[in-house]
């Protein structure tokens, strides 16, 4: 099966940077499916984003999409290519009407398929009530519908989204993701997004985990969860005695790695059960609450780079 996305050998170095934003990244992504790119900042999934986007020039390795090169094909791929960027790129001077438009003649869509594909944006994406509305006066879920409209207006075979809901709010977000969703059944659409929201990791078919510019690991959400092979424990304590308590915890278990989230305490341990029993009485009433559950997508994170992927400890 031919990929849609295939990265083999990819480094990229800034001017004057020591330290390379890529290093010898491989991979491949299958159509038709969702993809996402997770780390945080400086892992180097904006860059690779833009390398997609062909924003940026190559300097070593290969991409091809769905086997077109993005050196030597760089116009065919740029027709395969839908993109909706983290900061909106549309026009907040014209309506969504005339973004679409002008969006669409640059494709090469003119005349009667013009407004064929305008208007199927429009029924697809909802956009009736907002169309003739200038897009600099629409909410951020509206300018959203919008970005996506036009990125897919040429009917393009790869949506390249990043950050696609920096700043929504959470019914918006859900409604997003379920309007995509939809789309990739009706159509086939094949989906990358670069993300640091575990959620929206969560929701795709498989994650590549970036961090210092190189690819630490690459499966499905439930594998990489499944992979650490232990529960996390998470306890929790008043805010006067977390650091305190997080000393005790890493003067013990040094080699368990640990983070505070949203002011708990987590680490993964395989032997999880007894170690519960035996912290809840060594800390006594210090310890508000300690309970045992399933690792999420940042405790893989932690325990592949040591550091938690919402908090940057």
């Amino acid at each position: 099966m031919t990929a849609a996305i295939a990265i083999d050998d990819l480094t990229f170095r800034y001017p004057r940077s020591e330290k390379a934003a890529l290093d010898a990244v491989s991979f491949q992504v299958t159509p038709g499916e969702s993809f996402a790119l997770l780390g945080p900042n400086g892992s180097g999934k904006t860059t690779l984003f833009r390398l997609l986007a062909t924003l940026l020039p190559m300097q070593r390795g290969k991409i091809s999409i769905f086997d077109c090169d993005l050196v030597s094909q760089q116009a065919q791929v740029r027709r395969l290519l839908g993109v909706v960027f983290q900061h909106a790129s549309l026009d907040g001077e014209l309506t969504g009407r005339e973004n679409l438009t002008h969006h669409g003649r640059l494709y090469g869509l003119t005349g009667s398929k013009l407004r064929s594909a305008i208007d199927a944006a429009v029924q697809r994406f909802d956009l009736t009530s907002i169309l003739e509305k200038r897009t600099g006066k629409l909410s951020g879920g509206q300018q959203r519908r919008v970005e996506l409209a036009k990125a897919l207006l040429h009917e393009p075979k790869l949506l390249l989204l990043d950050e696609p809901t920096s700043g929504l709010d959470p019914l918006v977000r859900r409604n997003l993701w379920q309007l995509l969703d939809d789309l990739r059944q009706q159509t086939g659409l094949t989906v990358l997004l670069t993300t640091h929201l575990l959620d929206e990791a969560d929701r795709c078919d498989r994650v590549a985990i970036l961090d210092g510019g190189k690819r630490v690991a690459l499966d499905t959400p439930a594998a990489l969860k499944a992979g650490l092979g232990g529960q996390v424990i998470s306890i929790q304590t008043s805010p006067q005695m977390t650091q305190a308590v997080l000393d005790e915890l890493r003067g013990q278990l040094g080699e368990l790695p640990m983070h505070v989230r949203e002011g708990m305490i987590h680490f993964e341990s395989d032997g999880a059960g007894p170690l519960v029993s035996r912290l809840s009485e060594q800390l006594g009433p210090r310890v508000q609450r300690i309970s045992l559950g399933p690792p999420s997508l940042d405790d893989v994170f932690l325990h592949l780079t040591g550091r938690s992927l919402e908090n940057g400890a």
